[in-house]
């Protein structure tokens, strides 16, 4: 199912009669993943991505590198096609890059990281050792981790996009505490993509950063949406909503991913994931059914009605 900018905006005003609730045929469910276009360029890419943050090993991390092998595996053979990951994280860029090498599937991917450094010279040489880590000669996406020394990296992210080494450029945050100069950044500046922390217990980057994304005509990435874990300890062990089966749901991770997706500005999520079980789980959000906008209001009220707790999970 490939749903463009403009039937993402329908879907979100629950004006897209052929895709509302219970009028979708099921025939065009079973076509595969939900993709989205690509503001800047029309390519579509499916809803459901990857996050590669852990995968690592040593005190606390895998012992090898058997479960994240299949885990990209299952990933890729479900249809998943978005993965990123940085520099930043640990050796998690030699590990996956070396699995993707192993199990020869980098040519089909969308794959995107970061560049985490201030200055031009030692962000080339970050990003130039990204490449050797990941056995590739390009990215499809190469963006400025957490904003850092942005000034100084997106004119070069512009001279490698030029060179070929990339094809998209955007900036990153994890924490609204950035999300104001943030959106200086995008009025100043022609990107392709933002990724930001949003969840549906965690929905500031709505309130200015996502609507300015989609009427500029920027991609959206979404990190944390479990909301580093949390969506998972609130709902606890209570059962999914009778109402949620309406969009396909079949988990609280389908429920917690459909959400952020549906948003008509969210291009794709990126879900840490780490296990096989929980690379099915993710993919099984990316089909059938998105809710509409009065469904996610529903969702909303639901999610802001359970009780705040703090407990690490799936991110």
């Amino acid at each position: 199912m490939n749903i463009t900018r403009r039937e993402m905006i329908q879907i979100g005003a629950g004006a897209s009669a052929g895709l509302m609730l219970g009028c979708t045929m099921p025939e065009e469910m079973d076509r595969g993943l939900i993709t989205k276009e690509i503001p800047s360029t029309g390519e579509s890419i499916p809803v459901i991505g990857l996050g590669g943050r852990n995968y690592r090993l040593g005190e606390g991390w895998a012992e090898n590198t058997d479960g994240y092998r299949a885990t990209l595996g299952t990933f890729y053979e479900l249809g998943g096609r978005l993965i990123d990951t940085s520099p930043n994280y640990g050796d998690s860029e030699t590990i996956m890059g070396n699995l993707l090498q192993e199990l020869g599937i980098r040519d089909d991917l969308f794959l995107a990281t970061k560049v985490d450094r201030q200055e031009k010279e030692e962000g080339l040489e970050r990003m130039q050792g990204s490449l050797e880590r990941m056995h590739t000669g390009h990215f499809e996406l190469m963006q400025v981790h957490n904003l850092r020394g942005w000034e100084t990296q997106i004119p070069t992210l512009r001279e490698w996009k030029q060179e070929g080494k990339i094809k998209y450029l955007g900036i990153t945050t994890s924490s609204d505490r950035q999300y104001e100069q943030m959106e200086q950044i995008i009025l100043q500046e022609t990107l392709d993509f933002i990724q930001v922390d949003y969840a549906a217990d965690n929905r500031t980057a709505e309130e200015r950063l996502l609507p300015l994304a989609q009427d500029l005509g920027v991609g959206v990435l979404v990190n944390l949406p479990f909301g580093r874990g949390r969506l998972f300890s609130r709902v606890g062990d209570r059962e999914l909503p009778e109402w949620a089966a309406e969009f396909g749901c079949e988990s609280w991770g389908q429920f917690f991913l459909k959400y952020v997706v549906s948003h008509p500005a969210v291009t794709a999520v990126i879900p840490g994931t780490t296990s096989e079980r929980h690379a099915v789980d993710n993919i099984g959000a990316g089909k059938g059914l998105l809710p509409t906008s009065q469904i996610r209001s529903r969702m909303e009220e639901f999610i802001d009605a359970l009780p705040l707790v703090e407990r690490p999970s799936r991110s």
